[in-house]
């Protein structure tokens, strides 16, 4: 479904500008997780490709995973992704 709970979208601008389907997302299977990757899950949820549910499901994500991934997107940029980046940010946040 859509944001809007009424039409199924087909596609959605992904995080590269380009167009991004349910088959362009990485593999339900996904372990290594890249920056590309988590901005595509993030960018699908947020225009309504996926719901957070599915999503969260099919990736084996906790909602607090899925949730870091969209905050640092929205603190830091695509490179707020970056584990080591990630760590950075948390200890200059407490300090």
């Amino acid at each position: 479904m859509g944001r809007d709970g009424r039409t199924p979208l087909l596609h959605i601008i992904g995080p590269d500008g380009g167009t991004l389907t349910l088959a362009d997302l990485p593999p339900a299977d996904t372990k290594r997780w890249v920056i590309r990757r988590k901005a595509e899950i993030v960018a699908a949820v947020e225009g309504g490709l996926l719901t957070l549910d599915d999503a969260c499901k099919r990736y084996s994500l906790s909602v607090e995973e899925f949730l870091g991934w969209e905050r640092a997107i929205r603190r830091h940029g695509l490179s707020g992704l970056r584990a080591t980046r990630a760590q950075q940010y948390r200890y200059h946040a407490r300090h």
